[in-house]
């Protein structure tokens, strides 16, 4: 039989700083799946940002660069705010579907 020692881990001291700041302002912090992009609000983002820029096709860095910044601003506050208003049904999809994918 094969004996090792497990190290005790030390606590995370910014893991409890965050807790703690939580617990004064009194905000309740909801289970996060590790890994969900249909909860990252951004991943849409660039989705759309991805689009628009499909079918430029820039032959420097520089025209990349610009060609995204163009994408970028032709956003509206608009479909921000749709995706922002979307969380909701986005957290009560991810719930349902117990973590697992969902259309978002």
């Amino acid at each position: 039989m094969r004996k090792y020692s497990k190290k005790k881990k030390k606590k995370n001291k910014g893991k409890l700083i965050k807790e703690n700041w939580f617990t004064k302002k009194q905000l309740e912090v909801l289970a996060w799946p590790a890994n969900s992009p249909d909860l990252n609000v951004i991943e849409n983002l660039w989705a759309i940002v991805k689009r628009k820029i499909r079918d430029r096709k820039p032959t420097t860095l520089d025209q990349l660069k610009q060609n995204i910044a163009t994408a970028w601003e032709a956003v509206s506050a608009e479909t921000c705010d749709k995706l922002v208003k979307s969380m909701p049904r986005r957290l009560q999809a991810v719930i349902q579907a117990k973590g697992a994918a969902t259309k978002y």
